[in-house]
């Protein structure tokens, strides 16, 4: 913003010739009297104040010829008339703003008239004050806080949600995704598996903790294992092979019956070899028998 600022005192002459010397409009004899000088005119005081002098823009009466004028822009004033027009302080000395409207201010007014104010308070930010600006708007420092713990950000990283204003820690407590395992914001990277977000360093084995990011897996009652770990802990035992039975590659296929479980490709006839996947069976102590063997033995 630009100040301007304009002052002059009246000054005035005394005569001191011998010669003839008058008033320009009384005729008046103006030797060993005060006198001004008005547009290369001699002018008494007296026809000065009442004919020349000009018109005070405050109070709207003449500025005689003892008073002191200030001026700016084809205006003039009183030295005591010139003053802020919102707080009346004396502006002779003192920086000043001349509005649109004709007003003159002092710098401070002037800044609350027209300044930008506070998305926080309301109230107007000074020039000069510490502020913080974002997208065409501008906060007092100590009004640019976090939405959630209401402390002031300073100079820390801040996120956005719709109009509000988070710190890193409160936006990923409130909007980031939480791990299904630990329950706490995956800030950053992380894995899903079955629709649920986990951490990278919380989704390992249940038993050895060795990380299954990229690696072959499977659960058990919201736990997940590695292959070994399922194998060994975890799998039933086929009732056949007596071996783990994992859901992995050949032995994907489960048969269950009363208990006991077989790979599908173990549920075989004991003495025939016959499978008896979704075939009649008949059981014989450990082992199972097609109807055919059965009434052999």
């Amino acid at each position: 913003m630009t100040f301007y600022k304009h002052s002059g005192p009246r000054s005035y002459l005394t005569s001191t010739m011998t010669e003839r010397f008058d008033c320009y409009y009384c005729r008046d004899n103006l030797h060993g009297k005060k006198y001004v000088k008005k547009d290369d005119k001699h002018v008494c005081t007296k026809c000065f104040d009442k004919l020349c002098a000009n018109t005070c823009a405050e109070c709207r009466r003449p500025i005689g010829a003892d008073a002191k004028e200030l001026h700016h822009k084809n205006r003039y004033w009183h030295e005591d008339c010139f003053r802020c027009a919102k707080c009346y302080k004396p502006l002779a000395s003192e920086q000043f703003s001349a509005r649109d409207d004709g007003k003159i201010m002092c710098g401070k007014c002037n800044s609350i008239t027209d300044g930008n104010r506070c998305q926080g308070c309301y109230k107007v930010v000074l020039p000069g004050s510490k502020n913080v600006e974002y997208k065409n708007k501008v906060w007092h420092e100590e009004c640019f806080t976090c939405f959630e713990c209401k402390q002031p950000i300073h100079t820390q990283s801040f996120l956005t949600k719709g109009d509000d204003i988070y710190c890193a820690p409160c936006h990923d407590k409130k909007f980031a995704k939480k791990c299904f395992h630990c329950k706490q914001p995956i800030t950053s990277g992380g894995i899903s598996y079955q629709d649920q977000p986990w951490h990278s360093e919380c989704f390992v084995c249940h038993t050895c903790r060795k990380a299954l990011a990229g690696a072959r897996f499977t659960s058990h009652e919201n736990n997940v294992y590695c292959v070994d770990c399922f194998k060994t802990d975890v799998a039933k035992k086929c009732h056949g092979c007596k071996n783990p039975i994992t859901g992995f590659g050949h032995g994907t296929n489960v048969v269950n019956y009363e208990g006991y479980s077989w790979h599908e490709y173990c549920f075989n006839c004991k003495r025939c070899s016959l499978s008896l996947a979704n075939k009649r069976f008949v059981i014989n102590g450990d082992h199972i028998h097609c109807p055919d063997c059965a009434k052999k033995l």
